[in-house]
């Protein structure tokens, strides 16, 4: 059997190292950097001819950086000899964009970057919680999409709910929303419908169940600004909620994540660590985090020794 090999680019590097903890092995030797004139520099420093490599590199903000030393470094492992190359990219960048809207004159940016990877020599394809589902099949190599949602149920059954209700922010998370609900001791689920009246008036949200007196939790597969779920909170209070949790895989945080969350009612925000936070949302007692390392490593392991990644998740 090929020696697995770790390597990292500088997205997640603390995600990386508990990866390799969870492996009771090292990060491979590589350098990553930039040129002077702000180009990637790739050296791999170390002999991996043969060897089966696992590069762990989430593609969030710089986007384009981390994507392009995810890319160079599959080429360079690619050009030393490495048996199969496995990108393990738990946050995959430019997966909003994966079909034209009403025939919009926009691009497939997922497609793109799925034909980027492909093109440079990447065999396998390991991710969490794509945006879209359908993204898997923009790749012409194996994509195994495994899912954060256990890890926190593991911390939702932890915590003292009282008598909760699972909330879907919206219509297309419905699926995600009732699968936890099940799990979660098969409690009840209500659906945010966000609705525009008209032209220029404000969007108006329609809560679907009963949360009054109970523990709401708000379950997404990403936050980025916080707007929209910290008016749902909003509203979920203002129909008598008693507590307002939200849970999501991604924490993007971006623009006035910040300024919305900590001026928000929601009372805890808990995401995993496919993103690195910010030293002003670390900042706020209201977030907190989950590693996906153990999970990761899980999955890394079994892609090595050929078994089954959905067995991972078999109930």
């Amino acid at each position: 059997m090929p020696d697995m090999k770790l390597f990292a680019g500088n997205a997640i590097p603390e995600l990386a190292q508990r990866v390799a903890n969870r492996l009771y092995t090292n990060l491979g030797d590589a350098a990553v950097g930039r040129f002077s004139d702000g180009e990637v520099s790739v050296q791999i420093n170390e002999n991996v001819r043969g060897g089966d490599i696992f590069i762990i590199q989430s593609t969030c903000a710089p986007t384009n950086d981390n994507l392009m030393e995810l890319v160079v470094m599959v080429d360079a492992l690619r050009r030393a000899s490495a048996g199969r190359i496995t990108a393990v990219i738990p946050y995959f960048g430019y997966a909003r964009q994966d079909r034209r809207v009403r025939s919009a004159r926009v691009p497939i940016t997922a497609k793109v970057v799925a034909d980027f990877l492909s093109s440079v020599g990447v065999d396998r394809v390991l991710t969490v919680d794509l945006h879209a589902e359908q993204i898997q099949g923009f790749f012409d190599v194996p994509v195994d999409n495994v899912f954060g949602s256990p890890i926190l149920l593991e911390d939702m059954l932890q915590q003292e709910l009282e008598n909760p209700i699972v909330v879907s922010p919206d219509i297309g998370g419905v699926v995600r929303a009732r699968a936890i609900a099940k799990l979660l001791n098969d409690t009840d689920m209500a659906i945010i419908d966000k609705r525009r009246p008209r032209a220029n008036v404000s969007q108006v949200m329609h809560i679907i169940g009963d949360v009054a007196g109970r523990d709401c939790v708000l379950v997404d597969d990403m936050i980025d600004t916080g707007g929209t779920l910290c008016k749902a909170a909003e509203a979920l209070k203002e129909r008598g909620a008693k507590r307002v949790f939200a849970y999501a895989t991604h924490p993007i945080f971006s623009g006035n994540a910040v300024d919305n969350i900590k001026n928000s009612v929601i009372d805890e925000v808990v995401v995993c660590d496919t993103i690195p936070l910010s030293a002003e949302i670390k900042a706020l007692n209201k977030v907190r985090t989950l590693t996906l390392s153990g999970m990761l490593a899980e999955a890394i392991r079994r892609i090595s020794n050929e078994e089954s990644i959905s067995a991972m998740f078999e109930h």
